[in-house]
């Protein structure tokens, strides 16, 4: 057994186990996996492929909204659940909410990909800051039309069926949900970056104008990388939808500020362009969010502010980039010391 295969056995074992070690903090290590899962989403288009997005928040807010339109259109109209003035009571079966969960989670990945790949051409005309405003726009322009839609609650939102499960045991579920796609997720980056599509969508980072001359169709490349990072992050909103119970659009579903600010935070704090820099940048950026809220509270947001300038002016290429350079040997990296020094 190579240590990389243990490592993993080790990490996915510890995965396993947390939630039974650390039922307190079974919230926590949810929201640590999502934050991991958009994380690692974001960096396949800004950091492998050089596209910086601040909308991947739409398609985390249209899987929420599309796999609770699943879960509530398979038994019951949509529009009724959804009137704040109905009078009738529905009641849901375990069998109804486990089959919503099933069909609506994927279902809200396919929708989201599917969206991607159609818009994806009319973004992918922009580039640098004009396609991350674009983007921006796009996660905005989302959250006021589903505020203003009726049938899908409007300002208010929607309420998703209740479990049948206790609180806890449900928090378990939640749990799961995130770190099995969170896994999955992670298995399929290092499988696809050391493909000939992963060495495609970084030789466009590099230069774009270069990749067109070799030949490689830029486009269908973008696009393609966009709709798989869709997929995953529409996933992650339809878990986020059961978890929640009740959303709304601007605070919730769409809420640029908060998620779609923070996936790219973890990314930067991590190290862009790396495998396992979304992930510890997710790990160290949730970690400081929980402490300073709970210890400062209303300074929270001052000290996030702060951090993010840190990273921005001193560590621009994250952790992993300054452990790269203080620390080569532990990538692989050989430096020759002794023509250095003579």
């Amino acid at each position: 057994m190579t240590k990389n295969t243990l490592l993993y056995a080790v990490l996915v074992a510890a995965t396993v186990a947390a939630p039974f070690l650390f039922p307190s903090y079974t919230a926590f290590l949810a929201t640590l996996w999502l934050f991991i899962i958009v994380a690692l989403t974001w960096d396949m288009t800004g950091g492998q492929m050089g596209y910086n997005s601040l909308g991947n928040i739409f398609f985390y807010g249209t899987g929420m909204y599309t796999g609770a339109v699943i879960a509530i259109g398979l038994y019951f109209p949509v529009g009724e659940w959804t009137d704040a003035s109905r009078s009738e009571v529905f009641s849901v079966t375990a069998s109804q909410y486990y089959t919503g969960m099933i069909i609506g989670i994927p279902g809200a990945g396919l929708f989201c990909g599917l969206c991607a790949f159609i818009i994806g051409p009319l973004f992918f005309g922009l580039r640098g800051p004009y396609f991350a405003i674009g983007t921006l726009g796009l996660a905005i322009a989302a959250g006021e039309i589903v505020s203003n839609i009726e049938w899908l609650g409007g300002g208010q939102g929607i309420s998703m069926p209740h479990s049948p499960l206790h609180p806890d045991f449900e928090k378990v579920l939640i749990y799961f949900l995130y770190a099995g796609l969170g896994v999955v997720l992670f298995g399929f980056l290092r499988w696809f970056y050391s493909t000939r599509f992963g060495a495609a969508i970084n030789a466009i980072r590099d230069d774009e104008e270069k990749a067109e001359a070799m030949g490689i169709h830029t486009l269908r490349y973008k696009t393609i990388t966009w709709a798989i990072s869709a997929v995953f992050v529409g996933m992650a909103g339809a878990i986020s939808a059961f978890q929640l119970i009740h959303f709304e659009p601007l605070e919730t579903a769409y809420q640029t500020i908060n998620l779609g600010i923070f996936m790219v935070v973890c990314v930067l704090l991590g190290g862009k362009g790396t495998l396992w820099g979304p992930v510890i940048g997710a790990v160290l950026f949730h970690v400081f969010k929980e402490v300073t809220w709970n210890y400062i509270l209303g300074g929270q947001w001052v000290a996030l502010g702060l951090l993010i300038v840190i990273i921005v002016v001193f560590f621009q290429d994250g952790l992993m980039g300054y452990l790269k350079h203080v620390r080569p040997g532990w990538f692989g990296i050989k430096v020759d010391t002794k023509g250095a020094t003579s």
